[in-house]
C-alpha cells in the first residue's frame, strides 16, 4: 500500500522533475486527449462542484481509454479518482513520502491557484505492463482541489537518443573501462526507458558493452542479424568505419513493450569502439 501511495503522489505533483523537450506522435496524441479531458472535467468541476466527484470515479465520461481524472485536495486526501487509485479515495497520502519528497508535496499544495493548467514529466511504473516508463501529469488546481490527468510515453525521441549518444562518446573517451561496466550494469546515466547504449570494439568487432542484454557482452557484433535474420552488424561496422559517424535502420526488440519494432540508431567512433544509441519508431 505505502508503494501505491507513493505511486500516485509522484503522478500526481512531482513539478521538479524536468520537463522533455521533444515527444512522439503517439505522445501528442494522447498529450491532447490529457489536456482535453482535464479541461473537461475541470469545467464539470466548476459547475457541480464536489458532486462532480462521482462521476469522475466511475468508468464513463471522464475515462478516456487509458486516460483518466483523480483528484487531491489541499490536504493531501485523495477524493476521486476513475483509474486503480479508486481505491485511496479518503485517504491522506502526504504522510507516506519520504521527508525530501514531503516538502515538495506541500509546496504544490500551497501553491496559489492561478487558473492555469500545470504539467510534469516523471518515470514511474506502469500498472498496466509493469514496466517503468516515463509520464507526463497535467492538473490544475481549482478551489481547495488539484484535478489532474496523466499519461505514459515509453518512447523516447531522436533528440533524446542523440543526447545521450553525445554522453556515452565523451564518456567512453575518457574512461573506457569504467563507462563499459556502468553501461552493462544499466546505470541510470545510459538508460532511459526504451534508450540504451552498447559499444563494439572495432579492434575485434565484439560487443564491450550492453544497456539491455548482457549476454551480449563478448559475443561477435560483425555477425550479428535481426530478429528476421537480416546481417545487420557488418553493415554498421563497415558504415562507422568509413564515415566515423552514420545513422542505421534495423528491427529489434523494444525492451518497454517487448515487441520486435524499427528502430533507428545513431552511431559514432570514439577511439576503436563503435558506440551507439538507437531510439524506436515502431
Amino acid at each position: 500500500m505505502k508503494t501505491l501511495l507513493k505511486s500516485l503522489l509522484l503522478l500526481s505533483f512531482l513539478s521538479s522533475f524536468p520537463l522533455f523537450a521533444a515527444q512522439s506522435a503517439t505522445s501528442q496524441s494522447d498529450d491532447q486527449r490529457a489536456k482535453a479531458l482535464l479541461s473537461k472535467a475541470v469545467a464539470a468541476y466548476k459547475q457541480e462542484g464536489d458532486k462532480a466527484f462521482a462521476a469522475f470515479s466511475r468508468q464513463g465520461e471522464f475515462v478516456d481509454g487509458d486516460l483518466y481524472v483523480f483528484v487531491v485536495d489541499s490536504h493531501g486526501t485523495m477524493l476521486a479518482s476513475g483509474g486503480p487509485s479508486v481505491v485511496l479515495i479518503g485517504r491522506d497520502v502526504s504522510s507516506t513520502l519520504d521527508p525530501a519528497l514531503q516538502q515538495q508535496f506541500a509546496k504544490t499544495l500551497k501553491s496559489p491557484e492561478t487558473g492555469k493548467v500545470q504539467q510534469a514529466d516523471y518515470r514511474w511504473k506502469n500498472w498496466a505492463d509493469g514496466q517503468v516508463e516515463r509520464k507526463h501529469v497535467y492538473y490544475q488546481r481549482v478551489g481547495e482541489r488539484f484535478l489532474a490527468v496523466g499519461y505514459y510515453i515509453p518512447r523516447a525521441s531522436a533528440q533524446q537518443a542523440a543526447a545521450m549518444l553525445d554522453k556515452a562518446v565523451k564518456a567512453v573517451e575518457v574512461d573506457p573501462e569504467g563507462t563499459f561496466k556502468q553501461i552493462t550494469a544499466r546505470d541510470k546515466a545510459f538508460i532511459e526507458d526504451d534508450l540504451y547504449v552498447f559499444v563494439v570494439d572495432l579492434d575485434t568487432s565484439k560487443f564491450v558493452a550492453h544497456g539491455f542484454n548482457t549476454r551480449m557482452v563478448g559475443t561477435d557484433f560483425d555477425s550479428l542479424k535481426d530478429p528476421g535474420g537480416n546481417p545487420i552488424g557488418h553493415a554498421m561496422l563497415e558504415l562507422v568505419k568509413a564515415k566515423g559517424e552514420a545513422e542505421f535502420e534495423y528491427q529489434w526488440r523494444n525492451p518497454v513493450t517487448s515487441k520486435v519494432e524499427n528502430k533507428h540508431a545513431f552511431l559514432r567512433k570514439a577511439g576503436h569502439y563503435l558506440v551507439a544509441v538507437g531510439y524506436y519508431t515502431r
